[in-house]
């Protein structure tokens, strides 16, 4: 049975889910979170959808049994490749939540009439989920998409708010995919890190939306409405990695601003 105290379990392939879950922990300070970085397989974009889909289900069998009432997919390349089969796995054992739902909706009844343009993985956009998911809310909707598949890498590397960030992304916005826009969504949780760097490259002319704060509204929803908030006096962070990298203990601490105890647990053993 879910109770309110039990923990949020967050995922992703490497650091980018740590933005959700740092925005998650500052929205409710006394929920418990436990965050799976699978560094083993990082990252998901150049992935097969059979890979992503093993690895997501092997992630969330850990989280059910380390009891989390909630599953973030902080994942765009997991969202789009496992989230309707996650949620057939998981039954009503918890909530799952995937970060492109929401974001499509925002967009779909709240930027009816903008140009969208969207980045993300190899993967996100071969799918086109965006662009299937925007039409079943918006027939005439269109997304221009534009697949960056170094900008993840990078960013795991700690090649962010530098001349070679700079350069690749000044690179890859300047395509002809994007011209014109009027708002960019960023599909991948790793790319609110460089977001400074987007919009410095647009000079502030371009609205550019990252899930992060759409996902914190919805999962407000989903504990408001089944009175799921933890009222815990003692709430832990957890972070558990498939394989232990130095880059990623220092991101998390800086996310968080305190030492964490990271623990490395293979997915197969």
């Amino acid at each position: 049975m879910i109770s309110t105290n039990n923990p949020i379990g967050i995922f992703d392939s490497g650091i980018g889910g740590l933005t959700l879950a740092k925005a998650i922990h500052e929205k409710f300070p006394k929920e418990s979170i436990i965050y799976f970085g699978d560094t083993a397989h990082l990252p998901y974009g150049d992935k097969s959808e059979a890979a992503i889909q093993a690895y997501s289900i092997k992630i969330t069998d850990l989280l059910l049994q380390m009891g989390c009432k909630v599953i973030v997919i902080a994942c765009n390349s997991a969202s789009s490749a496992s989230y309707e089969l996650l949620k057939e796995y998981v039954g009503n054992k918890a909530f799952v939540i995937n970060v492109i739902d929401p974001m499509v909706q925002f967009v779909a009844t709240q930027l009816p009439d903008k140009k969208i343009g969207l980045i993300g993985t190899k993967r996100t956009v071969q799918s086109a989920i965006y662009q299937k998911k925007i039409t079943e809310i918006k027939k005439d909707g269109v997304i221009h998409a534009l697949a960056t598949p170094l900008l993840a890498p990078m960013i795991e590397e700690g090649f962010y708010n530098s001349q070679i960030s700079h350069e690749i992304i000044w690179n890859y916005l300047s395509d002809n995919t994007l011209n014109s826009i009027d708002v960019l969504i960023l599909a991948c949780t790793h790319y609110p890190l460089i977001k400074n760097e987007i919009s410095e490259f647009y000079q502030n002319k371009v609205t550019v939306l990252d899930s992060t704060q759409i996902i914190v509204h919805e999962l407000e929803r989903y504990l408001k409405t089944n009175h799921l908030l933890s009222n815990s006096l003692a709430p832990e962070l957890s972070f558990l990695v498939s394989d232990y990298t130095e880059s990623f203990e220092a991101s998390t601490q800086i996310f968080f601003n305190k030492k964490v105890n990271l623990k490395w647990h293979p997915l197969w053993n």
